[in-house]
């Protein structure tokens, strides 16, 4: 087959040149016309006083012997001249002229210069050159080899080519190599669609006890889930072909084209079996029929139908597995999702908390991580993250690290892409200016204190006042686990926590600004949502008052409401006392805690970014220099951790140069290139530099240890004297109770006395 492909591009190669020296042969002149002279010097040349300024000795030469002229052009071959032979071709001199008055004034000169015995030079007797000769034909010859060549190729290859637009644009792929264990945070996902694989490698086990295999599986489920990586790990574990092609792949501006894409798949399909056809984005092709404004797409309509012919027709397909995907599959046809052709339909959910730990550990499998990153945090912090999303914020880490300079890949660079793929990068070079960036601090303050003494909000994960995307600043929340549901005192506590930064705008600055826009409209939502949606209003009681759901213009025109105006009016209402009374609640915590809001926006605007570990040092009464402290030690640390590996890193590097260097000289030994002093030499450079390596290692780990005693003897001495000190406070103590035992004695022989 790869013979045949060169085969091709060879003669297209051939065919190619070809064409471009004809073209050149056409386009570019060959002749050489001479010289160019004006009108005058043409007389000149007739009467034989042409005097040509680079040779003044020989005028006699410059006499015309013969001329020629057409299409404005003139030319003259002189006396003596080499190019006689290939005149007018090649002339000694030239000139144009616009009318034809100049050829009788040269006629007439001729006369009057007594030399009618000049040569007219006549077209007929022309000599042409081969090239001349010959061109035209060639050029007839060649393109009419070119036509029927493409013509007979297009009858041998099935008419391809011009009328392969009825054709399957299908990718085939014989064997993928993706398996279920490339595959995390879809366990029950994979188990049915083992089924698959099961029957593909072993038919008999089910036809035996009468049972038959899902014609088609369709997976459903929200962008980046995994439901093209499902497929391909179905089509890798059972060991047969794929044939992968996308829904919008069948329409095209042709009427027809699409049925006949479907066939021709189907066709390719039955050659390849058992194998499984995959159709990507299935909405694309299978929405609803005869519905909608205007009516519906014909060209797609017989496309669909044709698919519905195929997947169960008159015709078995047997072999043939269909996997389907959609995250739209409310719009598809009723009958394409009936029995007998999607009896299966798979929802690929959104990993939780165990899958995403799985997903973080494959997509990091081949990117060195720090000791401080724990998948654990990272799964309980991607709440919502798909796997698509994950392996971008991954990605995106790996890239932070490698910008900094990094060997590995951090906690921190982690944080940071997960917050490049939520908000976008930073903008730390966005001019921002005193007032406001106090104003930030405070606002973001606002919402963390919020968030943590409020006891049914998330836990905060990072407070921010550098600029990201469109906020100028931010407060993350992160949910310790996976609940599906939200009860009312969460929401209610979630509706306080976004209001809090507008509070602190009030409290502080006794004014409000435009920067709680998205706050007021999340706060807003969620009110409405649970006025509408969730029967929450104590009002209202258990009572939805929302539309009929998102509307499709395949299927509805309008939204339709059933309930009066009268119910939304005290909906609305009751929308609005929600809100009032959060934002009480919010007002009455952060002026309680105002010396909190003050320590936490000025520790903000000294480090621009804390995280949660800062957060509840404040919350627990830290102060902020105390904070400050920590986090420079931390970082401290980092760098000295980072530093070190770098240091690891660049000896095993010269290590290897010098080892690839020992390597290449041996070679260059055994092929006689260099010495066996030479090659000594080598040997020896690389020992001594692997010997100034160890000697440097034990140094440091010496200086270690002399470190660790010395920090142990300042620890004995500290023990000793506490000892000692604890000795000296035993014996005081034994001589006080001594004291006091004899002076009880004496007291109680005096009372005995007294007796």
């Amino acid at each position: 087959m790869e013979e045949k492909k060169n085969k091709f591009k060879i003669s297209y190669v051939v065919l190619l040149l070809l064409l471009v020296l004809l073209l050149l042969f056409m386009f570019v002149d060959t002749s050489n016309p001479g010289k160019k002279v004006m009108q005058s010097d043409v007389f000149s040349l007739i009467e034989g006083t042409y005097d040509d300024p680079t040779t003044k000795d020989v005028v006699e030469q410059y006499q015309m012997v013969e001329y020629f002229y057409e299409n404005g052009y003139f030319y003259v071959l002189v006396k003596d001249s080499k190019n006689a032979d290939k005149f007018p071709a090649y002339s000694d001199f030239y000139c144009e002229y616009s009318t034809s008055s100049f050829i009788t004034e040269v006629n007439e000169a001729i006369k009057d210069a007594g030399k009618e015995d000049l040569i007219s030079y006549d077209t007929a007797n022309v000599r042409q050159s081969w090239i001349q000769q010959y061109l035209p034909m060639l050029i007839f010859l060649v393109i009419t080899g070119v036509m029927i060549y493409f013509l007979f190729r297009t009858i041998a290859n099935g008419n391809k080519g011009a009328m392969s637009f009825g054709k399957s644009k299908a990718r085939a792929t014989n064997f993928t190599k993706v398996k279920f264990s490339d595959i995390a945070g879809a366990d029950e996902e994979k188990a049915e669609l083992q089924e698959i694989v099961e029957f593909l490698k072993n038919p008999k086990k089910f036809t035996d006890l009468g049972a038959r295999i899902p014609k088609g599986v369709l997976l459903v489920g929200p962008p980046g889930t995994g439901k093209t990586l499902l497929a391909k790990a179905v089509a890798g574990e059972s060991n047969v072909p794929f044939i992968s092609i996308s829904g919008s792949d069948f329409v095209e501006m042709f009427v027809g084209v699409g049925a006949s894409r479907v066939r021709d798949l189907f066709d390719q399909a039955k050659k390849a079996k058992p194998c499984i056809v995959f159709i990507d984005e299935i909405d694309a092709v299978g929405r609803q029929r005869g519905a909608g404004l205007g009516g519906g797409n014909d060209e797609r309509e017989q496309t669909l139908n044709q698919l519905l012919v195929e997947m169960d027709g008159f015709e078995a397909n047997e072999g043939i597995i269909v996997l389907a995907a959609t995250n739209r599959s409310d719009v598809l046809d009723p009958a394409l999702m009936r029995p007998g052709r999607f009896d299966r339909q798979i929802y690929v959910h959104i990993p939780d908390v165990k899958g995403r730990e799985g997903i973080l550990k494959i997509h990091a499998r081949n990117k060195p991580l720090d000791e401080s990153v724990d998948f654990k945090t990272l799964a309980r912090i991607t709440t919502g993250f798909t796997g698509a999303d994950i392996e971008n914020m991954l990605n995106e880490s790996a890239i932070l690290a490698a910008r900094a300079g990094r060997p590995k890949i951090t906690m921190t660079d982690i944080t940071e892409g997960i917050n490049k793929v939520l908000m976008g990068p930073q903008k730390k070079s966005r001019l921002v200016t005193p007032d406001d960036r106090k104003l930030t601090a405070y606002h973001e303050a606002g919402h963390a204190i919020l968030g943590k003494l409020l006891k049914h909000c998330e836990e905060v994960q990072e407070v921010s006042i550098i600029p990201r995307g469109h906020a100028g600043g931010y407060t993350l929340s992160r949910p310790d686990n996976d609940n599906t549901y939200m009860s009312y005192n969460k929401i209610m506590d979630e509706m306080a926590m976004c209001m809090g930064g507008r509070i602190a705008e009030e409290i502080i600055f006794k004014d409000i600004t435009t920067g709680a826009s998205s706050d007021i409209q999340q706060a807003t939502k969620m009110a409405h949502k649970m006025v509408y949606d969730w029967g929450m209003s104590k009002k209202l009681g258990f009572i939805s008052l929302d539309s009929q759901g998102q509307v499709f213009i395949g299927r509805d025109y309008q939204t339709r409401n059933n309930f009066s105006e009268k119910l939304i009016a005290e909906a609305d209402d009751e929308i609005r006392q929600i809100l009032a009374k959060n934002y009480k609640r919010a007002k009455d915590v952060l002026t309680d805690n105002i010396k909190l809001l003050n320590e936490m926006a000025e520790l903000l605007l000294e480090r621009e970014t804390i995280y949660k570990e800062e957060v509840d040092m404040l919350i627990e009464g830290k102060s902020k220099e105390e904070i400050i402290s920590l986090m420079e030690k931390r970082e401290k640390e980092q760098k000295e951790k980072e530093a070190k590996l770098i240091q690891e890193n660049k000896e095993k590097e010269e290590i290897e140069k010098y080892k690839k260097k020992v390597l290449d000289g041996a070679e260059l030994l055994q092929a006689g290139i260099i010495s066996q002093e030479e090659y000594n030499a080598v040997v020896k450079e690389l020992e001594k530099h692997q010997k100034e390596l160890a000697e440097k290692k034990q140094k440091v780990e010496v200086d270690k240890s002399s470190d660790v005693e010395k920090k142990t003897k300042e620890d004995n001495i500290v023990e000793d004297s506490s000892s000692k000190v604890d000795v000296t406070v035993n014996k005081k103590e034994k001589k006080q109770a001594v004291g006091e035992n004899k002076s009880e004695e004496l007291k109680h022989k005096g009372d005995k006395k007294d007796d």
